[in-house]
């Protein structure tokens, strides 16, 4: 309890005690003023009261005592009194037989005082929105029954009096159901308004925490170009250590000259990509990139700052890794040996002694040769892999040029390739270049497709393109039909030489992989529910720069 109301406190919301209270006092005021009235009226016209009321000295005292005690109520509560549904629950009753009990000392039924009462009982549904809302409509319709029912046996009454309590009986069921269902979806909504207010405070400092701890260095600048905002990162990169007072309290801090060349070079040509720099000879070199936090105003600017040092030493690292276990399985003369084995074989195959037995062993030299050679050509074409060439990419009419020209280099296949493309609404484009990505693309559709006729007898895959849950970026799916990949291999299959394919070379997803990489695109193995497997292009933000 004592943790919801400190919650309750930190987001700015009121327990729900708190704000019946509230209401509570804002109809207490109401029954003030009624009562105020109500003794008022006392002193008009005074002559003909005897005519008018059947019980003139209790209606009086009533009057007095009702305005007596919804006084002591108002004292109490300015006094710091918090009533409690009990209290509530009793005042509201109160009210309801007082308001009889002066309908019955009056004219009866017929008296605008019956009115009063379907605000009594509103009122009440709507402090204590329960089936006690339902027994104070009985109750109040029980008590204007009785009144017309002993006006007509006692007084020789008239018979209206029992239909307009009964009316005003219906009147007080409907006010007690619609507002209990009012009060109900209002506190639902208000409860969940509130939770959501709850989360949007705990994300908030979620972010601040995760900003001031991710090692990317994160600015925000101003038109002057001053420092608004710096993550621990940014200040450890650009000045030697955090000040350790917090991300706002950075703007004393004047912006490094290099950082403030790399802006300028910027604002002039946003597309254009900044060099690295260094802050002072003894930091690290450092990569900055710039957008802008409001499009539509450009007054605050957010800088990215990643160290390169970190970058390059990770992905040297990687491709020694990588460079290790290529060079453990081919030796720098592998393409000698192998030429003269496959030479060796042609010229037995023209011998005319060759039984069955010999001849299968030559199919398997073939065999085997082509796959080392094709490994050959596979690391060749890594280490002679060109820079990427990016261009800003619409991605859904770049992939249906892509579906046709695929399915034109497939029309001699058999049984024939079918290709079905799906592509979502509000794709944004993609920065990549056209050749090495249409490369990737080339080796996932024929795994694809020849995983799919394993399976189903059918050479079929889906190609499909969407955007992110952020929106801000491009994907890019290709599905097969295909046996899948076990939650083993998943782990395995981006490693080179890693293949389930007795025929194949275990590069090509190794490869597509490098890539992707080279195109700041993310190549990976989804995992759902739907038959076969699904491999996912991710791609960079469109306006960041390769």
């Amino acid at each position: 309890m004592a943790t919801a109301s400190t919650s309750a406190a930190n987001s700015g919301e009121q327990p729900p005690g708190l704000q019946q209270a509230k209401l509570f006092r804002i109809y207490n005021h109401y029954r003030v003023l009624i009562s105020l009235m109500l003794v008022a009226l006392l002193f008009i016209d005074p002559v003909n009261f005897d005519t008018r009321f059947r019980f003139l000295d209790y209606y009086q005292f009533g009057v007095a005592g009702y305005f007596a005690l919804n006084s002591f109520v108002a004292i109490l509560i300015l006094a710091g009194f918090q009533p409690r549904p009990r209290h509530i629950i009793v005042s509201i009753l109160l009210d309801i037989l007082i308001m009889h009990g002066l309908l019955f000392t009056s004219t009866g039924i017929t008296n605008g005082l019956a009115n009063l009462v379907i605000i009594s009982v509103a009122a009440g549904n709507i402090l204590t929105p329960s089936r006690m809302g339902t027994f104070y409509a009985a109750l109040a319709a029980i008590c204007s029954l009785s009144i017309s029912g002993w006006a007509i046996l006692v007084l020789g009454g008239n018979g209206d009096d029992i239909v307009r309590a009964g009316s005003l009986g219906i009147l007080y069921f409907a006010a007690a159901f619609i507002l209990q269902n009012i009060s109900r979806r209002m506190m639902r909504s208000e409860a969940l308004a509130n939770s959501r207010a709850q989360s949007i405070v705990e994300l908030e400092q979620i972010n601040k925490q995760i900003i001031q701890r991710m090692r990317t260095g994160i600015l925000v600048l101003d038109r002057y170009v001053q420092m608004r905002l710096a993550n621990a990162a940014a200040e450890e990169f650009l000045f030697g250590a955090p000040t350790h007072k917090g991300a706002h309290n950075s703007s004393s801090r004047a912006l490094p000259l290099p950082l403030k060349a790399g802006l300028e070079v910027w604002l002039k040509n946003p597309f254009q990509h900044t060099t690295p720099f260094q802050p002072t000879p003894t930091s690290p070199m450092l990569q900055a990139s710039f957008t802008r936090l409001d499009k539509e105003s450009g007054d605050l600017i957010l800088v990215f700052i990643e160290d390169m040092s970190k970058v390059t030493q990770q992905a040297q690292q990687m491709k020694l890794a990588s460079l290790g276990r290529l060079t453990a399985g081919i030796a720098h003369e592998i393409r000698n040996p192998l030429g003269a084995i496959s030479h060796a074989a042609q010229l037995m195959e023209e011998s005319p002694n060759l039984d069955t037995d010999d001849q299968q062993m030559l199919d398997i030299i073939r065999r085997h040769s082509r796959r080392v050679n094709g490994i050959v050509e596979n690391v060749l074409s890594l280490s002679r892999r060109r820079p990427a060439n990016a261009d800003l990419v619409d991605v859904p009419n770049w992939l249906k040029e892509y579906r046709t020209d695929f399915l034109q280099t497939q029309e001699t296949t058999s049984p024939p390739a079918e290709v079905t493309l799906t592509i979502e609404p509000n794709i944004p484009d993609a920065r990549f270049d056209k050749s090495q990505i249409e490369q990737v693309l080339v080796n996932l559709c024929d795994n694809g497709l020849r995983y799919s006729q394993q399976q189903s007898g059918e050479r079929k895959i889906i190609l499909s393109a969407g955007a992110t849950a952020d929106g801000e970026r491009a994907y890019i799916d290709v599905r097969d039909y295909g046996p899948g990949v076990t939650a083993e291999a998943s782990h395995s299959i981006f490693e080179p030489f890693y293949t389930t394919d007795k025929g194949g070379t275990g590069l090509g997803l190794y490869l597509a992989r490098e890539l992707c990489e080279a195109n700041q695109a993310h190549l990976s193995l989804t995992e759902d529910d739907q038959p076969g497997c699904c491999f996912r292009i991710t791609f960079a933000h469109p306006g960041r720069m390769i």
